[in-house]
This record gives C-alpha cells, structure tokens and sequence, in this order.
C-alpha cells in the first residue's frame, strides 16, 4: 500500500467516524461533563457546610464571651471544633436511630460528609499544635489550605473520583468541543471535494446533481461545527456559574478568618495536661463520638453534684 492510498484510507476512515459518531460522542461527553461539573462543585460545597457552622459558633463564642479565663489558641479551637461537628452530626444520628430511616443520609454517605468534617477537625488541629504563639501572626492561610486540600473525602467524588484532575479536564473540555466541531466540517469538506471530479460541465442534469449532493454533505458538516459551539459555550457558562475554584478560596478564607479571631483572643499555644488530646490516629468518627460520649458522661456528672449541693444545703 502506497503513502497515498493509505492516507486515502485514513481519511476515508476518520470521514466515517465523523457523520457516524462525532456528534453522539459529544453529546455523551457533554451531558457527562454537566454531570461531573455539579458533582464537583456539590462536593466542594461540602467543605463550606461545615466552615459555616464553625465560623458561626466561633463568633457566639466572642459575642457572647462564654470564656472569661486564660485562652489555649488550641484548647479553645478544639472545642469550637468538636462542638461544630457534634451538634451537625450528633443529632442527626440521634434522630436517624429513632425512624430508623436512613434514606435521609443517603447525600451524607454518597458525599462522605460526615467523614470529611472529621478530617477536618483531625487535621486541623494536628496542624494547629505545633504553632509556637509569639508576637508574629502564624501562617494560619497555608495550614488551611493544606488541610482542605489533603482531606481525602473532600477532594475526590464519592471517594472516588479525583477533583482536581478532572476539574482541569472540563475547564478545557468547551475548547475542546469547539476542535472537535471544525475538526468534523473539515473531514465532511474533504469528502465531498473529491466528489466534484464527476462533474460533466456538458451535462447539465448531472452536474446539478452533483452539486446539489456536495452543498447537502458541506451544510451536514457544518452542523458538527455549530452543535460544538453551543456546547462549548453552555458548558463555559455552567464553570462559571458553578466554579469550585472560586467556591474554594471563599471557604478558605472564612475557615482562616475564624482561625484568625481565635488566635488574636487567646494568651498562648498551650496545651494543658487535663485537656485529652485529640488522637490523629484512630478513625475520626470514631474519636469524635468517644469524645461526645465523655462530655456526657461529664454533664451528668455536673448535674449530679448540683443536686447533692441542693440537698446539703
């Protein structure tokens, strides 16, 4: 086979597969890059549920001034931390036990919600121990960027499926359809050139027919070129209606907001003896629940001693 019947073949080819499959294969991959682009994006957004709730408590803790002692940056951290997971997830679980339904945690599971949020608070607070609490502002911006960017539940979909690998893919993915719609005129152009050698300008019957076949097949072309356009530009707006890079940088910076107030309340760094320390090592669920446990048992305690106070007196 010489160079040019193989490239003959070659095009031939490529011709086929584009008035046969292009146009489908873009609408499969354009319905399943709006399917992963929201996928995502709710998979960020997970984040921001729980930056939330923290920045929420954290600023009834300084409105209300609940804490007149000296401040640990980490001591209080801890608490506002697990406090923000236990009231999220606590009662939620308290109530899922009781209707024994647990088609409402079926977005908590798909999304590894609950997971996630552990990670959080794990990770945070193994970052947020070594500060040493000086007169110099800690890098309080690059701790919560490492921590949000290594949580293993929050950047990959169902736990799945990476962020960022295919985030960068459908950020591409309109110029792409835009190639792929002129790559598609072009091959239905170079199959209907060659057609126009069997013109036969001494008859006219044929050569209107030949024409005619030729304008059909070009305005088929065409059409590859337009339905790649409209896709490339639907699916330009739906990144930028639903962009998780800039969902990021706002979770971030109200995560390290709430960071920053605490730290410029608090006397020190300090973590004393009587506080247990957060164990990095068990499953977070796990290490969250048994610390939920010992604040009840703690409460019941307290109540305890008020009523035999009563009784005494």
């Amino acid at each position: 086979m010489t160079y040019q019947e193989f490239m003959r073949e070659l095009v031939n080819n490529l011709v086929l597969f584009a008035t046969s499959y292009l146009v489908p294969i873009m609408a499969i991959v354009f319905v399943t890059g709006v399917v992963l682009r929201v996928l995502i994006y709710y998979t960020v957004k997970r984040q921001q549920f729980f930056a939330k709730e923290f920045e929420k408590r954290v600023h009834n803790f300084i409105d209300e001034g609940e804490y007149f002692g000296p401040m640990s940056f980490y001591v209080i951290t801890k608490r506002l931390l697990e406090k923000t997971y236990y009231e999220i997830f606590e009662l939620k679980g308290i109530m899922r036990r009781r209707k024994h339904d647990y088609v409402t945690s079926l977005t908590d599971r798909l999304f590894l919600i609950q997971h996630g949020s552990a990670f959080l608070v794990r990770d945070s607070l193994k970052q947020i121990k070594y500060i040493k609490y000086n007169n110099h502002q800690p890098k309080l911006l690059e701790i919560v960027k490492n921590v949000f960017q290594n949580n293993p539940c929050f950047n990959r979909v169902f736990g799945k499926i990476p962020v960022g690998v295919f985030n960068d893919f459908l950020n591409v993915l309109p110029g792409l359809f835009i190639i792929a719609g002129i790559f598609g005129t072009f091959l239905g152009i170079m199959k209907g050139l060659p057609e126009l050698k069997a013109m036969d300008i001494t008859n006219v019957e044929l050569t209107k027919n030949t024409m005619d076949a030729f304008l059909e097949q070009i305005t088929y072309s065409m059409a590859t070129s337009i339905i790649g356009i409209v896709f490339s530009v639907a699916l330009t707006l739906l990144n930028t209606a639903f962009s998780p890079e800039k969902l990021f940088i706002g979770i971030v910076d109200r995560f390290e907001n709430s960071l920053d107030l605490l730290w410029n309340r608090s006397l020190d760094n300090d973590i004393p003896s009587n506080v247990a320390e957060f164990d990095e090592h068990k499953d977070p669920v796990d290490a969250l629940a048994e610390q939920a446990v010992l604040k009840e048992v703690e409460n019941k305690k307290l109540t305890s001693k008020g009523v035999e106070n009563k009784r005494v007196s």
